[in-house]
């Protein structure tokens, strides 16, 4: 059986992300942008994934965040509430 590493790490990005929209309070508790540096869940993405962040300091309360591995995303914005995105790029 082979198994196609490339695929499996999108599977694993892929459900990992949907954990975290399903349940957002398991994952998201963030009271400033250096909260979100601390996060352990990000260490859960497969090996290759980028993330980037806004702010203006590690005291920012908002502040926006982008999670991607190869054309997969997942985008949160902490403003008053915390929302979060899950898809796919076509570039």
């Amino acid at each position: 059986m082979l198994i196609h590493f490339n695929q499996a790490k999108l599977q694993q990005f892929d459900e990992l992300a949907r954990k975290i929209i399903q349940n957002p309070e398991q994952y998201l508790q963030f009271d400033s942008v250096s909260d979100f540096y601390q996060g352990a869940w990000l260490d859960l993405f497969p090996k290759g994934t980028t993330w980037a962040v806004t702010g203006l300091d590690d005291g920012a309360t908002e502040f926006y965040a982008i999670i991607e591995f190869q054309h997969h995303y997942l985008k949160i914005k902490c403003l008053s509430e915390i929302s979060v995105t899950f898809g796919i790029s076509n570039t």
